[in-house]
Order: structure tokens, then C-alpha cells, then sequence
């Protein structure tokens, strides 16, 4: 019995410590699987962004193929009209070569035939003996015989003439003018230039395009093989659940840090249904169809809550941008956001447009600390022009082509000096101490100590969209001289109450003279809130606060080094 009551205790303990070791296995896997989902989320949204690039970059190279295309054909035709035109000119100059020649020959028969007529007729009227010295002078100068010889040699010669003629006409009859050969030259040695250049482009997007979709194989790649690895971990773990999206919920990933830090599954449960409690209205109210209410708010009735997480949030915000983006390009003009908002929603949900327009204001309200929704936002009510948003946009990709034209290698890998070189070459006015910090955030993000960098990961997204550290400290620093450009403006003014256009014209010019007169003419229609054809006849004086401030909500940056000072 004392055995066997042993032999019970051995048992029990190698079953708690069986069930301890799978407790920890467990734990484990459950870690594994919660650091893997956010990846899984950022590389769908990295597949998407390249596919999206892959395919604005062949709807360029199309646009422009066709385009050398047309132009090409123009040319043949305007080579070709000019080689009928040649061709009936000389057509032309034969039929009056001929008639000439004709009406030549007809000339000298009835010259010679009226001499041998008047000499006979002066043979016939005097005798021998009657002719006066003078005629017989007369005679024997055009003696009939002599006149006969000179015009057979006249007509070997005119037959000699007609030969030559002929032959040069034979010879040259192809020949172009030198004039509109060297015209044709010119032309041609620029269509030579043109072609070269749009074949430098080509190659370039082509070696884009290429970088690019490298980098998506890989990314697909490293897709599949963490997807494969999580459905193992959730295959072997038991379901937990997902409380980072209630990030989505409570407005932001670090409001729901804030809030979960440290806490049990009931407490985070408590707190999650706490915040909920006045956020549980399944519906809106349409706010009616007035003109004071914006255009893509105007329904009415019962509007149902699509609870919009922050992830569709940006989504919806970015197939509304890239959609505004082709619109405006096709119709080579500016279109206005809340009207292309309405618009959008309309062909995307039809009759639930309005809920999707309602859902989206309210995810837009909660997620106001990222910065693309906030931005989005402003230029939406108002607040900040839309030239915000695509100087932004033409910021970072800008930066991203000077970057990958210095990877000779085509390997997604720079050091440190070449980042720092092209980081200059992309922001030429940028001071040192700026491009060392830009340095040394990427090093950070990227865990770098002075190797390679790889400077496509700094353009990743994390699982709700939001660029990190260095890309938002590129936007930062631009902002910041943005603000630093608007407030010397506000110096060269002098402290006065009020401008006009002359006084803010000048103030421009002495403080960046290489600012080109077209963007001049639109920062100051922006500025003063004029259209362009008014700019010349407006003499109204303006606030110079008021001006300045407009300037603030628009995209105005320095085209060039500021001047030396004494």
C-alpha cells in the first residue's frame, strides 16, 4: 500500500509537470502568433502599394509610347505631303523646260526664215550694176550661206543644250533643295534628342519598375512563408482574443495602450465595455439636404453605423485620393474634395452612400492623431489646401526615385555616405544638421550602426497605414520650413497692417529670387484669394495677418537659396 501511494505522488507530479511545461509551450506559441498578425497586415498593405506603383507606372509608359507614336506618324505624313509637293513642282518645271525649249526653236526658224526673206527680196529689187555700196556691204555681211552654216552650229549647240539638260535633269531630278534639306535635318536631329531623352526616361521607369517588382516578389515571398507559419502557430494554440482591435475602436493604437497597460483579460474587458457605453448608436441622423450643410453630409433619415476600424478608414481616404488624382489628370483640372467625396461614395455604395459618408466623418473624428486622416480632414472643411497633400506626396516620391537611381547595384542597399548624398541631392536647401537628423533616424528605424542601409523598408506602413519615424520627420522638417519661409516673408514686410499685391510681389522676389513668375502669380491669386486674370487690376489693400495666414493653409516652399546678406 505504501508503494502504491508512492507510486500516486510520482504520477501526480510528473502530471503537473507535464501540464506546467505545456502551459508554457502554450504561452509561447500565443506570443509568436500576436507578433506575427501585424506583420501579415503590413505586408498586404506593402503588396498593395507596389502593385498600385506597377500600375501608374505602366499607365505612363503607355501615355507616353503612344504619344512618340502619334508624333512619329505626324512626322511621315508631313514627309510625305512634302514629297508630293516636290514631285508636282518638278513635274511643273519639265512642261516649262519643254515649252520653252519648243518656243525657242520657233523663235530662231522664223528669225533665220524673215533674214533669207529680206535678202532675197534685196537680190530681186536691184541689178548687178544699180546696188549701192551700202547694200552690197549689206549682203555680203548676211550672205545666205554664212547664216545657213551659223544656224546649224546654233542648232548643234541648242541640240548639245537639250542634251545636257536632260542628262542634269536625269541626274538631279531627286534632288532636294538645300534649303529644306537643312530644314529637314534640324528637324530630324530634334526628334533624335527627343526620342533619346524619353528613351532615358524609359530606361530609368523601366529600372524602377523592375527594383519594384523585386521587392514585391520578395515581400510575396516572406507573405506566403509567415502565413504558412501562422495558420501552424494557430493550429497548435488555442484561440486568444485580438485585443489590439480595439485600438480601431477607442481611437488609436496608443490611447488603447494607455488604457490596457499591465491589465487582466476581465479588467481589459471592463475597460473596453466601459468606453463603449457611449458609443453604442447603431444610427445617425441625416443632418438634412440645406445648404449650410456640407455637400456630402446632405441626407436625411436613419443613417446606419458602419463602426469603420481605422485601417478602412485610410483605405476608403487613399482610393479617394488616387481616384481625385486620375479624375483631375484626365480633366486637366482641379476638382473640388467634398463634391468629389459625395460623388465617389455615390458610385462606390449607391443607395447607402450616405451611411458609408456618415461612418466614414465619425472614424474620421476618432482618428484624428494620424496625421494622413487629420490632414485628409483639414483640406476637407477647409482648413489647409489640397497643394498640402500633393507636396507631400511628390516630397517623399521624389526622395524614393533619387534614392533608387543611385542603386547602381539594383540591390535595395545603400551606405551611409550615398544615403546622405542623395538625401542631399533631393533637398538641396536643406541645412547639415537637418540631413544628419534625417541620417540618423533612418539608422535608428532600420537598427543600422554604420552598414548598408536598406531604404526601401523606410517606406514601409505599419497595419493601420502611418508612415514611421523617418518619413515623418521628412514631412515634419518641410512643415517647419514651410512655417520658417512664411515667417521671413513676414519680416521683409516691415510690420505693415496692410499689403497689396505689388508690396507682397517684391517681398517675394527679395527674398527668393529664383522663384519662378507662374508660381509667383499663383501663390499671390492664393494669398490675396483672387483668380488669376484679376491679379493685374487688383489694387485693393489686404490684412497682412489675413494674407500671410492663407499662405499658411497652402503649399508654398522656397524655390531657392536665400540671398547673402550683408
Amino acid at each position: 500500500m505504501k508503494v502504491s501511494e508512492e507510486l500516486k505522488d510520482v504520477m501526480l507530479i510528473g502530471c503537473w509537470i507535464l501540464l506546467s511545461m505545456m502551459s508554457i509551450f502554450a504561452a509561447y506559441l500565443r506570443d509568436q502568433i500576436r507578433e506575427l498578425e501585424p506583420l501579415r497586415a503590413r505586408l498586404v498593405v506593402v503588396s498593395e502599394q507596389c502593385e498600385k506603383r506597377i500600375l501608374g507606372l505602366r499607365e505612363e509608359e503607355r501615355v507616353e509610347i503612344g504619344a512618340l507614336k502619334q508624333e512619329c506618324q505626324h512626322r511621315q505624313k508631313v514627309i510625305e505631303n512634302m514629297r508630293e509637293t516636290q514631285s508636282a513642282l518638278q513635274t511643273q518645271v519639265c512642261c516649262l523646260q519643254a515649252d520653252l525649249a519648243a518656243q525657242y526653236l520657233m523663235y530662231r526658224e522664223e528669225c533665220d526664215a524673215r533674214k533669207l526673206l529680206i535678202a532675197n527680196i534685196s537680190s530681186m529689187s536691184y541689178g548687178p550694176d544699180e546696188e549701192p555700196e551700202e547694200e552690197q556691204e549689206e549682203v555680203e555681211i548676211e550672205d545666205p550661206v554664212k547664216e545657213k552654216l551659223a544656224l546649224k552650229v546654233c542648232r548643234e549647240d541648242l541640240t548639245k543644250a537639250q542634251v545636257e539638260l536632260n542628262r542634269l535633269h536625269a541626274e538631279y531630278g531627286d534632288v532636294v533643295p538645300r534649303r529644306d534639306w537643312e530644314t529637314l535635318d534640324h528637324t530630324h536631329k530634334e526628334n533624335l534628342l527627343k526620342l533619346e531623352t524619353l528613351q532615358k526616361d524609359f530606361d530609368q521607369m523601366k529600372a524602377e519598375y523592375d527594383t519594384l517588382l523585386e521587392v514585391h516578389k520578395q515581400v510575396t515571398t516572406q507573405s506566403d512563408s509567415l502565413q504558412g507559419e501562422l495558420e501552424g502557430f494557430k493550429e497548435a494554440s488555442t484561440p486568444r482574443p485580438e485585443w489590439e482591435q480595439c485600438a480601431d475602436v477607442l481611437g488609436g493604437s496608443e490611447r488603447w495602450a494607455d488604457l490596457s497597460q499591465g491589465q487582466s483579460s476581465q479588467r481589459r474587458l471592463e475597460i473596453l465595455l466601459a468606453e463603449l457605453g457611449g458609443k453604442n448608436s447603431e444610427f445617425f441622423t441625416g443632418l438634412g439636404t440645406s445648404d449650410d450643410v456640407p455637400i456630402y453630409l446632405r441626407y436625411e433619415g436613419q443613417l446606419k453605423n458602419h463602426r469603420l476600424k481605422k485601417n478602412e478608414v485610410v483605405r476608403i481616404l487613399k482610393e479617394v485620393w488616387k481616384e481625385k488624382v486620375i479624375e483631375d489628370a484626365r480633366r486637366n483640372e482641379s476638382s473640388n474634395l467634398p463634391e468629389f467625396l459625395r460623388q465617389h461614395l455615390e458610385s462606390q455604395y449607391g443607395e447607402k452612400a450616405g451611411e458609408w459618408a456618415y461612418s466614414l466623418v465619425e472614424g474620421i473624428r476618432q482618428h484624428q492623431k494620424d496625421d494622413s486622416v487629420s490632414l485628409f480632414n483639414d483640406i476637407l472643411t477647409g482648413k489647409v489646401d489640397e497643394s498640402v497633400y500633393h507636396g507631400q506626396t511628390h516630397l517623399l516620391s521624389n526622395l524614393l526615385k533619387v534614392l533608387i537611381h543611385s542603386d547602381s547595384t539594383e540591390s535595395g542597399m545603400l551606405s551611409v555616405q550615398d544615403f546622405r548624398d542623395d538625401l542631399q541631392m533631393a533637398f538641396p536647401l536643406k541645412r547639415a544638421q537637418d540631413i544628419d537628423e534625417l541620417v540618423t533616424t533612418a539608422q535608428a528605424e532600420l537598427d543600422n550602426n554604420g552598414g548598408s542601409l536598406p531604404y526601401q523598408r523606410l517606406y514601409t506602413e505599419d497595419a493601420d497605414g502611418k508612415h514611421k519615424d523617418f518619413l515623418n520627420l521628412v514631412k515634419k522638417q518641410a512643415s517647419t520650413e514651410r512655417h520658417m519661409y512664411i515667417s521671413q516673408l513676414r519680416t521683409q514686410l516691415g510690420g505693415k497692417g496692410e499689403v497689396t499685391v505689388t508690396d507682397l510681389r517684391a517681398a517675394f522676389k527679395n527674398i527668393d529670387p529664383s522663384l519662378e513668375a507662374t508660381t509667383l502669380d499663383w501663390v499671390l491669386t492664393m494669398a490675396f484669394q483672387i483668380h488669376q486674370e484679376e491679379l493685374e487690376q487688383h489694387t485693393t489693400q489686404m490684412d497682412t495677418e489675413l494674407a500671410l495666414q492663407n499662405l499658411l493653409a497652402v503649399n508654398v516652399t522656397r524655390a531657392g537659396p536665400a540671398p547673402q546678406q550683408d
